[in-house]
């Protein structure tokens, strides 16, 4: 793709996430992601077939920059969790986009082929094997409940987690990665 033609469709997608963070996909308008990503709508129709498309290559896109930004470490699989912590506060409209798609039924599937949550496993699974980890854990179990971990006070009744005070948000995020220590604990024989 030419650099120009990237810079649309970027900005197609970034007008995008803001309208289906806002609307969800049932509420979102083309007209206004095409006016706001400045851009024709016959060009965001040349680029996605349709709404349902641009919605996936928005979650597609929000899922590349989540694993990008949030690392797991076999030296610090607590860490990871404050890591998701930190990436809900920062980008909310990440988890409205994904409880949209929730709401709307839409099953999202990590893309096929090695990615990044295999190498988020392979790290668990390290872990485990160097005793830093409850070794008793299935790895994919296991990281279901750290992402939960890291976002359970963005999905707590009444919370709207990027308004939060910064020393709330300490405090959260220190609770959240202490819950990830105590569960990731390995047992005693």
């Amino acid at each position: 793709m030419k650099p120009h033609q990237e810079d649309v469709r970027h900005r197609i997608l970034v007008a995008a996430r803001s309208e289906f963070a806002a609307y969800g996909l049932a509420g979102a308008r083309i007209d206004r992601i095409a006016r706001d990503g400045r851009a024709s709508k016959e060009r965001l129709y040349a680029y996605f077939s349709d709404k349902s498309a641009l919605f996936q290559a928005v979650l597609d896109l929000n899922s590349r920059e989540f694993f990008e930004a949030v690392p797991l470490h076999p030296n610090d699989v607590a860490g990871f969790v404050g890591g998701v912590f930190d990436h809900a506060v920062h980008n909310p409209e990440h988890l409205r986009i994904l409880t949209w798609a929730r709401l709307d039924g839409i099953a999202y599937e990590l893309p096929p082929g090695p990615t990044d949550h295999d190498h988020k496993l392979a790290a668990i699974r390290d872990a485990q094997a160097a005793g830093r980890i409850d070794a008793s854990w299935n790895a994919d179990e296991l990281l279901t409940l750290l992402f939960s971990l890291g976002l359970a006070r963005a999905q707590a009744p009444g919370v709207i987690l990027h308004k939060d005070s910064p020393e709330n948000l300490l405090r959260h995020r220190r609770a959240a990665v202490e819950a990830a220590k105590r569960l990731l604990a390995p047992t005693s024989p």
